[in-house]
């Protein structure tokens, strides 16, 4: 007799996200690539750089450490998930971009080749240069799914040159203002709203509340926390 399916939902993997972004001849600009046609997640789609979470990204070190207000955001009540969440995102964007958010640093005798890498150059994460979006969750219907935070970072505070790694193509600058033209899921729109609107208020004005989209039987459903 076949095993009858688990009808539980699949635990979301933690993920980060690194929206880049500097100022172009059309008002600000961030960095995003296409998804492989073939991809298993979101394929064919334009999104930021980023990956799930490895179990290497508790260890590293980090040059500078993450704001206490983001951390706050990004895993309520566990700082060290909320750094690791930003290691992630650094990490990933490196891998995937080129383009590093970093200061001098020791990332410290860690596995991962990434962090071999940043090793080698004597640099390490700059957590102090991050800001935050917000966070997703991939529908519960899903068999891959991901809890994503979205940090954000002005493009002066990476270094490197813009090269991808294969997984995403078409790696270039997006105006703000241009990117709903592009082919992106909902999770990915929202996002790009949601920086536009930050930018637009003043930068007392842009602590407090922040998004977490998700979905409810299956339609979006966004909650300000």
């Amino acid at each position: 007799m076949a095993t009858p399916p688990d009808p539980r939902p699949v635990r979301p993997r933690d993920a980060g996200t690194l929206i880049l972004l500097r100022d172009g001849p059309k008002g600000p600009e961030v960095l995003m690539g296409r998804r492989p046609p073939k991809a298993v997640f979101i394929p064919d789609a334009f999104v930021f750089p980023g990956g799930k979470m490895d179990a290497s990204d508790r260890k590293a070190a980090a040059a500078t450490p993450l704001r206490p207000e983001i951390a706050g955001h990004a895993a309520p009540g566990d700082p060290n998930r909320a750094r690791a969440l930003a290691m992630a995102a650094i990490r990933e964007t490196f891998e995937e971009t080129g383009l590093l958010v970093a200061g001098k640093g020791d990332v410290g005798a860690v596995a991962d080749p990434t962090w071999r890498e940043m090793r080698r150059l004597g640099l390490a994460p700059a957590l102090d240069k991050l800001g935050y979006v917000g966070r997703a969750i991939t529908p519960s219907d899903r068999p891959l799914r991901f809890h994503a935070r979205f940090f954000a970072v002005r493009a002066e505070h990476a270094q490197g040159r813009l090269r991808g790694n294969g997984e995403l193509a078409d790696l270039h600058w997006v105006p703000l203002s241009e990117a709903d033209r592009l082919p992106l899921v909902d999770v990915t729109e929202f996002m790009v709203g949601e920086v536009r609107r930050l930018l637009a208020l003043p930068p007392r004005e842009r602590r407090g509340l922040r998004p977490l989209f998700g979905y409810r039987r299956g339609t979006p459903h966004v909650r300000y926390l």
